[in-house]
């Protein structure tokens, strides 16, 4: 029986005769989980897809197939629907979820104006668009500076070319088994660009003149799929309620409301209601990113149409309202949503079905455990942005390791083992919780007196505004705890342990080593020492936790007015994007290039921007001559100069930490490390080399 308290959500739905046993639906966004080449259904795709229906989605939405072909044929990882030989192919993806007693839709969408290349320089798909038309002066929330070739103006020919792209593309995908289809007219991708009046500057058939020549390509598209495949194939449109920052000819709620209403006259089974802030893409379909490091625009200058109240999650929910109140068809909600949000919105008659994306990169089966009362089990997404790291490659998720793997289950171990893990940082209670899964006698050590290692320190530094860390904390310590691993705090494990406990498996997850420049004047007194302060910090997270410990920073800190930096990679920009909200003077310094290393795009992107309007001085490819009584003295382009400073903060990546695995070499049969005590890197990379060696023993 269902979770009372989310009645709604576990009730059936239909979108045209596609039954839908609950109102869970992951949405369409790209994981890039597909191959290059040929043949580009892959395993891993497979797995990801089947994970979620077997998790209890209600429906799955696929990521699009490549639209814009001829293509590259190297590097683009989506799969293709433009000839039949690729349909077998197609269907074992489709199998892969239907298996599942779950429903498979795909999304199909044009890139459009967003063509471009890949980083070998082959082109992806020629920049088209309905008008030749750029963000121009918009293009810069970020860089004033920044504009581009426009894309090629479609004709009318190749419109219609287009147009049948989509609709032999539906014949083929539904001979592969998938039971309906989304079409994207939203973002500021091709289908948009004929509906926006800021785009769209045509004077033909496909110009703004009136509503029927806006939503003439997706109408076309939508009829032309429904002759070709048939009324009681379901067709889904994604579309705007509300285009930002276009001035006056940005889609507006009553344009999408006449919008709404042609799309249903034309045949349209649902409708999936979003927004998009212009020059901002990440922002808006992640609007908590809004909120990084600081809001977007004033927000007293927030569309009033939205709901902001949650940062950015939900904020969606007021306009699929808006667009429920005038279509009959069932209404989709997206962005940030959670179990809690989705259930009021249904409640409250504002939307008919809840799309999740990122919650389900987290934990695929997030909709089972909020139907079986499990909520503490569910691995949360703590929006970190990891997940939107990297374009064109398979994405990645901090907490849960196996999303762009193969393995989304843990396989019990043939022989169980007594294994001792070293270190409860997130590698080590990753490590942990893995073994434990896989039935062997875990015992973790940490000589510090919580788990987390420095997770709470990073909870302090970043804040819990925008980042659930401490979600991240409570999570796997609860894991751990009822899988019966016997945790020790305040336990600093010696070589001498082993013939005491005589463990099988040691796993050492002491995290990396602190490590400072080689610079005359390192150990002067107007130098803090990184190690030094987190020790201190850690002291008082103690006693405070980290979130009572970060308001008390807002008052004080023993750390003086002008602070000099020493490492721009994603510790020292953090560092010193804390030090600027508390109202010290920084400069980040860093001996390579490039700053921002191991920081999300959107996010290094945000915070680079905010720096310069703070007035936060960022040198990269600097030589460090020496740390003075006045300061830093550098060289940078050949040139000596002296960065004034009060304080110095050392924050360089640490280093590997292998002394004690030398130590211990020869007294246990088996050995690993994990995390920054071989590979020092960020909290994705723990969790994952913890999963890696969890699933080895």
């Amino acid at each position: 029986m269902p979770n009372s308290k989310y009645q709604k959500l576990f009730e059936p739905a239909k979108i045209g005769k596609v039954q839908l046993k609950n109102r869970f639906v992951k949405t369409a966004a790209q994981t890039y989980l597909f191959d290059s080449g040929e043949h580009r259904i892959s395993t891993l795709a497979k797995a990801f897809y089947g994970a979620v229906a077997k998790g209890g989605a209600g429906l799955v939405i696929v990521e699009t197939p490549a639209m814009e072909w001829p293509l590259a044929e190297t590097g683009d990882r989506r799969f293709r629907i433009d000839d039949d030989k690729y349909i077998n192919d197609i269907r074992k993806l489709t199998d892969a979820i239907h298996i599942h007693n779950c429903p498979a839709f795909v999304q199909f969408y044009h890139r459009g104006s967003w063509g471009g290349a890949l980083a070998d320089n082959k082109t992806v798909a020629k920049r088209v668009a309905a008008s030749a038309i750029t963000l121009g002066k918009l293009k810069s929330v970020f860089d004033e500076s920044s504009e581009e070739e426009p894309p090629k103006a479609l004709t009318i020919a190749e419109i219609e070319e287009i147009t049948e792209r989509y609709i032999n593309g539906a014949v083929r995908v539904a001979k592969a088994g998938f039971d309906g289809l989304e079409i994207n007219t939203a973002g500021d991708h091709l289908g948009n660009s004929f509906l926006s009046r800021f785009w769209n500057k045509r004077t033909d058939i496909y110009g703004t003149q009136n509503m029927e020549n806006r939503t003439r390509f997706a109408v076309n598209i939508l009829r032309g799929i429904k002759k070709q495949v048939g009324n009681d194939f379901p067709v889904q449109i994604l579309m705007n309620a509300l285009e930002i920052g276009a001035g006056d000819e940005g889609i507006t709620t009553e344009e999408a409301k006449e919008i709404a209403k042609a799309f249903q006259a034309a045949g349209a089974d649902s409708l999936h209601i979003r927004s998009h802030w212009l020059g901002v893409h990440q922002g808006s379909f992640c609007q908590d990113v809004l909120f990084y490091p600081e809001p977007h625009v004033p927000l007293k200058d927030f569309p009033k149409e939205m709901d902001w109240s949650r940062r950015g999650l939900g904020a969606n929910v007021p306009l699929a309202a808006i667009i429920k109140g005038v279509v009959s068809i069932p209404v989709l909600t997206v962005g940030g949503l959670d179990a809690d949000i989705g259930e009021n919105a249904l409640q409250e008659g504002k939307a008919d079905l809840i799309g999740i994306n990122r919650r389900f990169f987290a934990d695929p089966e997030y909709p089972k455990k909020i139907a079986e009362g499990r909520p503490e089990d569910i691995a949360p997404c703590t929006h970190c942005n990891n997940c939107n790291r990297s374009y064109n490659e398979p994405r990645h998720c901090r907490i849960n390791a196996s999303f762009g793997r193969e393995l989304y289950e843990v396989e019990k171990a043939a022989v169980k083992k007594k294994v001792l893990v070293v270190g409860g940082g997130p590698s080590g209670m990753q490590t942990a919780r893995v073994a434990a899964m896989r039935g062997h006698d875990v015992t973790l050590f940490e000589k510090g007196h919580y788990l987390g290692g420095s997770l709470p320190l990073a909870s302090m530094v970043k804040g819990t505004e925008l980042e659930d860390l401490p979600g991240f904390i409570r999570y796997f310590r609860l894991q751990i705890n009822k899988l019966g691993v016997k945790v020790q705090l305040g336990k600093e494990f010696t070589p001498s342990d082993i013939d005491e406990i005589k463990p099988d498996v040691v796993v050492l997850a002491l995290g990396g080593t602190p490590t400072l420049p080689e610079v005359p004047g390192i150990n002067g007194r107007n130098v803090i020492k990184s190690s030094d302060l987190y020790s201190m910090l850690r002291f008082f997270i103690r006693f405070f936790g980290p979130k009572r410990l970060r308001s008390l920073t807002k008052i004080w800190m023993p750390i003086a007015k002008n602070v000099v930096i020493i490492g721009g990679a994603l510790q020292g920009c953090q560092l010193g994007e804390f030090l600027t909200k508390r109202g010290r003077k920084v400069t980040i310094v860093e001996t390579e290039k490039e700053l921002g290393k191991w920081m999300y795009p959107e996010r290094k992107t945000r915070l680079f921007y905010w720096f310069r309007k703070k007035g936060v001085k960022l040198i990269g490819g600097v030589k460090l001559e020496e740390i003075k009584p006045q300061g830093l003295s550098i060289i940078k382009d050949d040139n000596k100069q002296l960065l004034e400073a009060d304080r110095i903060i050392p924050a360089i990546p640490l280093a590997p930490n292998l002394e004690l695995m030398d130590k211990i070499k020869g007294k246990v049969a088996e050995i690993y490390t994990v995390g920054d005590c071989v590979s020092p890197g960020i909290i994705p990379d723990a969790t994952a080399s913890g999963w890696e060696v969890g699933n080895k023993i």
